[in-house]
């Protein structure tokens, strides 16, 4: 694995070190000890950044510290937003940025939903964290199974961007929409759940499993005439500056959006009282609260990438919304419904700090209490209203269908 260093040490070492090229890992940590050596200022307050294709990790090391990076774009600029907002807060830190790679990472020619696994973004992560190697988990949080394993939580989620679908188009066909293309066009999405709504909503079109990141994605699209377009995150595309490429944001008449999709979390060690503390500056309580619903909602249908179950929130005038949907496979079978509720959710929390009491994987002490459970029981109730009118039965069918396939 190749990967850039990018160096901050210069405020230690002044003169001796200001960037290091592509090497090897092996020959990079030889660099960056050879590196450290030669300081002469202490060390202090270091917390250092791992990312991987998907997720990005973070390690606490006072007394000496290396700063590097890997070739997958999307995971460095979500690492890079992360460092910054920390950076803005303390400013004694430094991070550094180091490859790791996940499961969903190295399978790129199976389907997302066929793969079997339910961490597949997250588990040498969290193997990481464990071992007390590193201290700090950055993830898009749609990746993020509803229950952690035990001693972990998400610690932080930051303000979300953008939390729809976004189709990108062929050059050719440039200027249409989903429901201007030609009949029998083919659709590019490695999602059940995009595929289950987009059928329903648009029967004149194919839908065919695409998979890589976000590069791969859009040079299989541009480069071959396989695909008329792809669906993609709007948020990815956002945060990779390629506004341009976007043709159709799906509104949530046309595609509810996936559990938590456009926030990114941070996962921390449960019993981490200082990193904690530390990353829960970066929590948004608007996000928060409507996250919370969605992954109380996820959870108590036993849904995950492997069924098509969908959601849209928004927190308007202290009232939490929450519309969620579960699909057959060929969409042609659905139940979706939408409730709220109040959440009283005030600038501050009044409360006081909250203890460490997680709802669906998620600690957020500056957040108040009432407004959490609030928040949980929001999707909780809409998951039990879906269940008492057949949503097991079609979850059940999609599950089996997606196994046989």
């Amino acid at each position: 694995m190749k990967m850039a260093l990018r160096t901050e040490l210069s405020e230690w070492a002044p003169g001796r070190v200001r960037c290091l090229g592509l090497c090897s890992l092996q020959t990079l940590r030889l660099a960056l000890s050879v590196v450290l050596s030669c300081c002469c200022s202490p060390l202090h307050n270091f917390l250092t950044y791992l990312c991987s294709y998907r997720t990005q990790f973070l390690q606490t090391n006072r007394n000496s510290g290396s700063l590097q990076d890997h070739t997958a774009m999307l995971a460095r600029i979500q690492t890079d937003s992360v460092v910054e907002m920390l950076r803005k807060r303390y400013l004694n830190l430094h991070f550094e940025i180091v490859a790791m790679s996940t499961t969903g990472d190295k399978i790129l020619d199976t389907a997302l939903s066929k793969i079997g696994e339910k961490s597949l973004f997250t588990k040498e992560l969290e193997n990481a964290l464990e071992r007390n190697e590193v201290d700090l988990v950055v993830h898009s949080l749609k990746d993020l199974p509803t229950s952690l394993p035990p001693g972990f939580t998400i610690g932080a989620i930051c303000k979300r961007e953008n939390p729809h679908d976004a189709v990108v188009f062929h050059p050719k066909n440039y200027g249409k929409t989903l429901n201007s293309l030609p009949e029998k066009s083919v659709i590019g999405t490695s999602s059940l759940r995009r595929a289950a709504q987009l059928k329903r909503r648009f029967p004149q079109l194919e839908f065919k499993d695409i998979r890589g990141n976000l590069n791969t994605r859009l040079k299989k699209l541009d480069e071959k005439e396989d695909f008329s377009a792809i669906i993609l995150a709007a948020a990815g595309l956002r945060r990779m500056g390629w506004e341009n490429r976007i043709g159709q944001i799906l509104n949530p008449e046309d595609c509810l959006y996936a559990v938590g999709q456009g926030a990114l979390a941070v996962e921390v060690r449960a019993r981490d009282e200082e990193i904690l503390d530390m990353v829960s500056a970066l929590h948004d309580g608007e996000t928060v609260l409507c996250c919370i619903a969605e992954r109380a909602f996820m959870r108590h249908l036993e849904g995950g990438c492997s069924v098509p179950v969908a959601v849209s929130s928004m927190l308007k005038d202290s009232q939490l919304y929450l519309t969620g949907a579960v699909y057959s496979l060929d969409g042609s079978d659905s139940l979706k419904d939408t409730m709220q509720t109040g959440v009283n959710y005030p600038q501050q929390n009044e409360e006081g700090p909250n203890d460490d009491t997680q709802y669906v994987g998620i600690t957020a002490k500056n957040i108040p209490r009432h407004a959490q459970e609030a928040a949980e029981n929001l999707g909780l109730e809409l998951a039990s209203l879906l269940l008492s009118k057949g949503a097991k039965r079609i979850l059940s069918v999609a599950r089996q269908l997606n196994d046989a396939r």
